[in-house]
């Protein structure tokens, strides 16, 4: 075609001005070509001569909007305005001009008014345009256009349709989320939950994207709403004031929070043990005392006279915390802690055996289904009372009335194993065999089985299996990931703790093992520091060797990187004959 021809021609020239002189001949006889004019606006250096161009343009070739926005982005402000109303005159039907008035209004107009004023005409001048379109461009103005404030104006007058309910509209913004248009998911939230403010699953889903994504302000925001909204809902308002007090630091305000979580809850024992732990842990224990004094009388249970005696216990007042057990045990007999923790003190503390004995009986008399009292009963007998085939038989009973709990096979093989000799060498490995049948797709008595293999033929052999039986157990996969570990493969172990950690965040000797596993084997900080940050965000609770060092009374008021490197040291010490084997 001639247009060709000439653009060809302007190829072929060497100098700048020869190409514009070619293409200015040209439009002189297209001008209604949009190929030339772009390619003659491409060679203008000077703005001002660009803008004459793109006046002249537009003109000539009014449909196109790539002229008009170009235009556009050349001009200042009130002229931009200018050329955004006649282009949407000329073009109505086009909504990128719709957006790019929206977008200029946003970046220089403070009152985000006109820029929603013009989403909204936009919007009901293309009723053609279906909400999915509509939501793409919601998220191209935020991650493309830099635009939040558009980004959010587009939702909030594209998802007018009410009967669709919170499963689409939490669809939507996770959606969003995941190409990290946050802007957009949080608008999306925020008119979902302005049509249905009583949804607590939108709450929590709004109150995670500001955890993730926002600021401390927004999140305290979000969860003031959420505790105005759903003030029966325990959650959000504990959420904010751990909020309050942990991360801002703000105790006085986090205290204002737990008074008004009173108000709308006067007999909770979630908010009274919240506010006890917020004076507890800030150094106002007569305070604490008082509050689980009047929690013992408002909101009576058996959690409230465990943590009642535990801060005696913390306090070194064994004599009252020990009555407190006994109280909160004939009142509520079929809660097991506080027969553990009147067993430890009076075992550990004040060295009376009988009397731990006495707790522990009473204990699984009322609760004979619970593994950790028959654990604790066990170790009894084996630490203080030097009675081993006492703690052996006291593990057989439990199994006998708890069949299945590989927790209970583990304890009696660990046992055997703690005190094999020549003649009975072999025990623990039959009772784990046992175990085994019993519980065949049990994680934590597979992963024993590979640490206790005693060549590394038999740990590959038995983790090939264990992988077989249970893919996708923490446990072995934390077990696989040591044996790599143990023979220097580092890629392949990390790759495998990384597995664990995603499988079970809630593990924390998991994050442990893996800091140790780093600590040992890399000089990178950024992998150390990586494992912090993801596991002070994940705040795990649970894990053998975690809970039996968090519960000490030293380490009770640390923090969750405190208590990891704490379990990482210990575990490193546990792990020095694995890891200085050699490798075969």
């Amino acid at each position: 075609s001639t247009v060709q021809l000439f653009v060809q021609a302007a190829e072929l020239e060497t100098s700048i001005e020869a190409k514009k002189a070619v293409l200015r001949k040209a439009l002189e006889t297209n001008p209604h070509s949009v190929t030339l004019w772009k390619a003659a606006i491409e060679l203008e250096d000077d703005m001002t001569h660009a803008k004459v161009l793109l006046s002249v343009a537009v003109e000539k070739v009014p449909h196109s909007v790539e002229m008009w926005l170009a235009l556009a982005r050349l001009e200042d402000y009130t002229q931009a305005k200018k050329v955004l109303n006649k282009a949407r005159k000329t073009l109505p039907a086009e909504r990128s001009i719709w957006i790019a008035a929206a977008k200029l209004e946003e970046f220089n107009n403070s009152n985000g008014n006109t820029c929603e004023t013009i989403i909204a005409k936009a919007v009901q001048t293309l009723p053609g345009v279906s909400r999915d379109v509509w939501l793409k461009e919601a998220e191209h103005s935020e991650l493309q256009g830099k635009a939040p404030q558009t980004s959010a104006a587009i939702v909030k007058h594209t998802l007018h349709d009410n009967k669709v309910g919170d499963r689409q509209w939490a669809d939507d913004a996770q959606g969003a989320l995941s190409r990290n248009a946050v802007a957009t998911a949080r608008a999306i939230l925020a008119h979902a939950l302005a049509v249905l403010p009583t949804k607590r699953s939108l709450w929590m889903q709004a109150i995670q994207l500001e955890k993730q994504h926002g600021t401390y302000s927004s999140l305290d925001s979000v969860l003031e709403a959420a505790s105005t909204r759903l003030p029966k809902c325990e959650l959000f308002w504990l959420w904010r004031a751990k909020e309050l007090w942990t991360v801002q630091n703000n105790v006085q305000q986090s205290r204002e929070v737990l008074r008004d979580a009173f108000a709308a809850n006067p007999n909770s024992e979630a908010v009274w043990l919240a506010a006890a732990k917020l004076e507890w842990e800030t150094g106002e224990l007569e305070r604490a005392r008082v509050l689980l004094s009047r929690a013992r009388d408002r909101a009576p249970s058996g959690r409230v006279f465990m943590k009642s005696a535990l801060l005696e216990r913390n306090c070194q007042n064994y004599k009252q915390a020990l009555q407190l057990i006994q109280e909160g045990t004939q009142l509520y007999p079929t809660y097991a802690k506080p027969y553990m923790m009147g067993g430890q003190i009076a075992s550990s503390i004040i060295k009376n055996l009988d009397q731990a004995r006495d707790y522990y009986e009473r204990g699984l008399k009322s609760c004979p289904d619970n593994s950790t009292l028959w654990i604790l009963a066990s170790q009894l007998e084996e630490e203080y009372g030097k009675n081993i085939p006492k703690a052996r038989s006291i593990l057989e009973l439990a199994r006998l009335k708890n069949p299945k709990q590989p927790i209970l096979w583990l304890q009696a093989v660990r046992l055997e194993r703690r005190h094999s000799s020549q003649n009975n060498e072999k025990k623990y490995e039959t009772l784990l065999a046992r175990a085994l049948q019993e519980c065949p797709t049990s994680g934590i008595l597979l992963k024993e089985s590979i640490l206790l293999a005693s060549t590394r033929i038999e740990k590959k052999s038995k983790s090939a299996h264990a992988i077989q039986t249970c893919p996708d157990d923490p446990h072995v996969i934390a077990a696989v990931a040591l044996l790599f570990a143990s023979e220097r493969k580092v890629q392949k172990a990390r790759k495998w703790y990384d597995r664990a950690i995603v499988l079970d965040p809630d593990n924390g000797d998991t994050w442990a093992m893996y800091y140790a596993f780093e600590i040992n084997n890399s000089q990178d900080k950024k992998q150390k520091e990586d494992i912090e940050t993801k596991c002070q965000q994940a705040e795990p609770k649970h894990g053998e060797l975690w809970c039996s060092i968090r519960k000490q009374v030293p380490n009770e008021r640390k923090s969750t990187l405190e208590v990891m490197k704490l379990v990482a040291e210990h575990i490193i010490q546990q792990l020095k004959p694995v890891l200085s084997e050699k490798v075969v």
